[in-house]
């Protein structure tokens, strides 16, 4: 049970519930805890959940709780998959919360983050999610709202996203969410889905509104390690523009809007996918693509892929010199991506990044 009895003191502002689930991340997880720790905003319970680890995560924890009473340090007891981990830390929220705060533990969080988030979702009782300017690494994202405005039309945010490529949700660690909604979703997270934080901000933004604090309020960790790095390389965003396009796109979007856009995304992904059988990607790459595909329905149409191949052939061989110039330009792309060890950057900036 949430430790709802033990919340009774008088509260100096709305009470809010962070929670970072954890799983052998001993390497950050102490740069986490103090991030939530150094909060301008005070109120509020910290939710430490150890899903079984078996490096020294868990006796990090238990210094920091030892030392601060505003932390629950709770242990599964046994080991779960990462979405029913945090399904299972949703639930332990105590029950005077009024905003759920998740802190990735590979990633940390300004000191006023807590304070601008509250402030903004104060602001509108439609406010389901409340979001802001975030750090992806050395990438700034989360751009794209009037700096003005700090209330957006759940339905028009949906709109802008899949229309014009932005993104104002981030990761869980990036925004923040009304505690009843929390409640009331059951899971949460569901499951089975591709990105299943994102597919539940565009459930959340169909009958709420977002709230924006325009400020970098956090941080999140793309190295190899992390939660957002080992995805990578598998050029997650590609598909996940298919996935939420085909789940949310005829709810917001018209008719004509919808079938014109999931034609040129779905043609676009698969010129990706010849891209890829160029670059020999190992079976973990074609894995998650049929995984994310299969709860639609869908699968990867092997003569577009052919289509798509011959195309750019007759192109290459009706224009050699532009071919030539693209090639040397993919080569230095990749030279960029050996670099900064990031392998998405050459496709991010061709097809655009989700962030």
């Amino acid at each position: 049970m949430p430790g709802a009895s033990s919340m009774n003191t008088i509260r100096s502002g709305p009470f809010v519930s962070v929670v970072t689930p954890f799983y052998n991340t001993a390497a950050y997880l102490d740069e986490c805890i103090r991030s939530v720790l150094a909060q301008t905003h005070e109120d509020f319970e910290y939710l430490l959940v150890d899903n079984c680890s078996t490096d020294s995560s868990r006796d990090i924890a238990a210094a920091h709780a030892a030392r601060d009473s505003r932390i629950r340090l709770l242990t599964n007891p046994s080991h779960l998959s990462q979405v029913d981990n945090y399904n299972q830390a949703l639930k332990q929220i105590s029950d005077q919360s009024l905003y759920v705060k998740i802190v990735q533990a590979d990633d940390w969080i300004f000191p006023d983050c807590l304070r601008l988030m509250t402030q903004v979702a104060s602001l509108s009782p439609r406010i389901g999610m409340v979001s802001s300017y975030s750090l992806r690494g050395t990438q700034l994202g989360g751009g794209g709202i009037p700096v003005e405005q700090k209330v957006i039309s759940g339905i028009e945010v949906c709109r802008q996203q899949l229309l014009q490529g932005r993104f104002f949700f981030g990761s869980p660690t990036t925004v923040m969410y009304r505690a009843d909604i929390v409640r009331g979703r059951s899971p949460f997270y569901s499951i089975n889905r591709h990105h299943e934080d994102t597919e539940a901000a565009y459930e959340i933004m169909l009958e709420h509104d977002l709230g924006f604090a325009h400020q970098v309020l956090s941080f999140r960790r793309v190295d190899e390690l992390s939660i957002t790095g080992q995805r990578q390389s598998y050029f997650p965003w590609i598909l996940d523009r298919l996935v939420v396009l085909r789940r949310y796109g005829p709810s917001v979007l018209s008719e004509v809007e919808y079938s014109t856009l999931w034609r040129d995304h779905w043609h676009r992904y698969h010129e990706f996918i010849f891209r890829s059988l160029l670059g020999r990607r190992g079976r973990d790459f074609w894995a998650y693509h049929a995984k994310g595909l299969s709860p639609l329905g869908l699968s990867i149409s092997w003569p577009l892929v052919g289509w798509t191949g011959a195309l750019a052939a007759l192109d290459a061989l009706g224009n050699p010199k532009a071919t030539v110039e693209q090639f040397i330009g993919r080569i230095r792309s990749r030279r960029r991506e050996a670099g900064s060890r990031n392998p998405a950057s050459a496709l991010e900036s061709e097809f655009g990044s989700s962030d």
